[in-house]
């Protein structure tokens, strides 16, 4: 059996998520959020804001490092850009 390499990367990632999920809720217990329109065209709540920004965020950092010959900070940094832009006027 093969158990998969947990390299920095890949353990900064999934603890990121991890602690965005836990604020994420703990925000939501403290105040409830309401609908509003951004750029985005729909009306999102900040768990969809939170859903569309982490979703296009995967698909940037794929098409960064399939595309180009940046290193995965870069990459990882663009798409926290965008998940930020998203979260905040999305």
């Amino acid at each position: 059996m093969e158990w998969m390499s947990w390299t920095l990367p890949t353990a900064v990632f999934f603890a990121s998520i991890a602690a965005i999920l836990v604020a994420m809720t703990a925000w939501e217990l403290r105040s409830a959020s309401i609908e509003r329109r951004g750029f985005l065209p729909i009306a999102t709540t900040r768990g969809d804001r939170l859903f569309i920004g982490l979703l296009g965020s995967a698909y940037l950092h794929l098409l960064v490092i399939g595309a180009t010959d940046w290193n995965i900070w870069v990459a990882s940094g663009l798409s926290l850009v965008w998940l930020l832009v998203v979260m905040r006027w999305g």
